[in-house]
């Protein structure tokens, strides 16, 4: 492990604190520009998750509307309330073939994409540590008054994310301030991925704000439009 990698994970709350919980669970809400874009506005307002911090399960469950979906790299799949019938697609990521950055998705495209991404977010910078990460520090960064160091991390091909290279930036108290990648299954969309408002929850250092927006060829972040925004209102950790 880097020095850096060690150092943000002591400022998150340490390695042996986070393999003491398996799951976490929360209640959230996701806006932005992206979901009218994509035609699945509102989707994800009010919804709650519960995701194992060791394999990518995830489930998230809407109960305004009355859905309850599930996902793994390999599958997602929506229940509805009321005998509607079950929604499900195997092999999810080859849906995305052909796609550009304004192709419609439909409910699984969406479903398939905000659970990977909550489960990045909600892992990192831990997630680093994972067996088949590798990661390297690169130059320092300059935004906002601060400076900021950085880590890229290459994913290994068993984990569904947004790319296989994503960058994190970090502050001097360690903690992660900027999240940058390219979305695979939106044809390369850039996205700068901003943490903050902290709360420590069960001793573990979690942004329970994040903000998106893209980027241009020099790495400056792109004021408008937001794109995404997620807002946690609550999060817990489990045990084992």
């Amino acid at each position: 492990m880097s020095t850096l990698l060690q150092e943000v994970v002591q400022a998150h709350g340490g390695l042996d604190n986070w393999a003491s919980f398996n799951t976490a669970s929360a209640a959230l809400d996701i806006g932005g520009a992206i979901w009218r874009l994509k035609g699945q506005p509102d989707l994800f307002q009010d919804i709650e998750l519960v995701a194992n911090l060791r394999s990518q399960d995830v489930a998230i469950t809407s109960p305004g509307s009355g859905w309850q979906g599930t996902f793994a790299p390999d599958v997602v799949r929506i229940d509805f309330d009321g005998g509607r019938a079950t929604e499900q697609r195997r092999a999810p990521r080859e849906s995305y073939r052909d796609h550009t950055q304004l192709t419609p998705w439909d409910r699984l495209h969406a479903l398939y994409f905000t659970s990977y991404a909550l489960w990045t977010y909600l892992t990192l910078p831990f997630l680093y540590t994972y067996p088949g990460f590798q990661t390297v520090e690169l130059p320092a960064w300059r935004e906002g008054g601060e400076v900021w160091r950085r880590l890229k991390a290459t994913f290994p091909d068993s984990i569904a994310s947004h790319s296989r290279q994503q960058i994190s930036y970090f502050g001097e108290d360690g903690l992660l301030r900027r999240h940058d990648y390219t979305v695979d299954v939106m044809d390369g969309a850039r996205g700068a991925n901003y943490a903050s408002n902290y709360r420590n929850i069960n001793g573990i250092m979690v942004p329970m704000s994040r903000r998106v927006f893209a980027y241009d060829e020099t790495g400056q972040k792109i004021d408008e439009p937001l794109l995404v925004s997620i807002d946690f209102r609550q999060i817990q950790f489990h045990s084992k």
